[in-house]
Order: C-alpha cells, then sequence, then structure tokens
C-alpha cells in the first residue's frame, strides 16, 4: 500500500505560499509508516518547530490498474475521506531551497491523518464536495472540490501513467488556502459536508 500526494492543487493555496502555478499534477509518496495511529495524537516531531496541517480530500483505490483514462478512473473507487498531510514547513523550505526533495518534510512517521471513509454514493456531485478543518472550534479551512486545478479522475489518469495504482493505496487530493502552524493541545476536526471525518489531538 502507497499513498500518493498531489501538491499544489488549489489556486489560492499556491497564491498563499507564493508558488508557482504547476502545468501538471505535482506527485509525491508517504510511506504507510506514515499514517498517523487511529485515536492517537499527533506529536510534534523533535526536527521541525513549524509544523502545519494541511486538510485534504482522499480516495481509497479498489482495483488495480495503469494507464487508466479519466472517463473510466470512476471504476477504481468507492470510498472518499478526509484526511490532514502534516507538513514540517520549515525542513520543507530548507529542501526545497537547496533543490532537494520533500520527503522528510512531508512523509515522516504519523505525519498522515487517514479519517473515516464514505461510501461517494453518499456524497452526491464528488466534482463539489465541501468539506473544512476546525481547530480549537475555529474553521481554518473551508474549500470544495470544484476548486480544484485537477479533478479526482484527472488526478488518477495522471498518477497512473507512473505508478501502478494497487487496491488500498490512498490519494492525498491537495489542501486549499488556510494551511498553518499547529502547536501542543491544538484540535483538529474534519468535516466534509456535515460528517464529521476526524478528530486529532497535538501533542
Amino acid at each position: 500500500m502507497k499513498i500518493i500526494c498531489i501538491g499544489r492543487n488549489y489556486a489560492d493555496h499556491i497564491d498563499e505560499l507564493q508558488n508557482t502555478r504547476p502545468d501538471a499534477p505535482i506527485i509525491f509518496i508517504k510511506p504507510d509508516t506514515a499514517i498517523a495511529q487511529s485515536n492517537l495524537p499527533f506529536f510534534i516531531p523533535e526536527f521541525s518547530s513549524d509544523v502545519h496541517y494541511e486538510v485534504e480530500v482522499l480516495v481509497k483505490i479498489n482495483r488495480i490498474g495503469k494507464h487508466i483514462q479519466s472517463k473510466f478512473a470512476h471504476k477504481h473507487y468507492n470510498e472518499i475521506g478526509l484526511g490532514i498531510d502534516f507538513t514540517a514547513r520549515d525542513l520543507q523550505q530548507k529542501l526545497k531551497s537547496d533543490g532537494l526533495p520533500w520527503e522528510k518534510a512531508k512523509a515522516f512517521d504519523g505525519s498522515a491523518v487517514v479519517g473515516k471513509w464514505f461510501d461517494k454514493s453518499s456524497l452526491g456531485d464528488l466534482s463539489n464536495i465541501s468539506f473544512t478543518l476546525h481547530k480549537n472550534g475555529k474553521v481554518v479551512q473551508d474549500a470544495a472540490t470544484s476548486l480544484m486545478l485537477w479533478s479526482i479522475d484527472e488526478i488518477i489518469e495522471h498518477v497512473s501513467q507512473f505508478f501502478t495504482l494497487k487496491i488500498g493505496d490512498i490519494l492525498f487530493t491537495g489542501t486549499p488556502a488556510g494551511v498553518g502552524k499547529v502547536m501542543k493541545n491544538d484540535k483538529l476536526d474534519g468535516f466534509i459536508h456535515d460528517y464529521k471525518a476526524f478528530s486529532v489531538t497535538v501533542k
């Protein structure tokens, strides 16, 4: 099982980090050891003093596929979820400035929160799924999949050109604007529409 993540898939997030808009989805991978254990806190790693939350819509792959056309991509997933891509922003900026890969900043142990899975048929129009992240009861990220630069099916088409998608693989589809630093004792709650997907305490 692998976690495939998409970077810079929301224009407002590109703008807030002053990044360049890409011509194609940016892909990076997290190992399975990045998945946070359920019902346990997220522990800020010792190597970073600036870890950011990034809420993202998730897709769970349910059949093997390679070179999947967008029009057939819907056959490769039945479940949609919500999660957090925790990012050591200080380390990421250092790696980027040195022209190095991001993995240490993005793929460390516990950096991927995977919340509850929902049958996609219960979520209505998948091109307009609303989702929010609440930090200590205040909404800090509020968006919809309609704002994606590349849709779920387009992501699957692009990713499957390079990587065979296997049963159980998880796609992180990118984060919207509103990312920010976490502090000890913060509580993060994620919602798809009005459905609660996860709750995480920071330690």
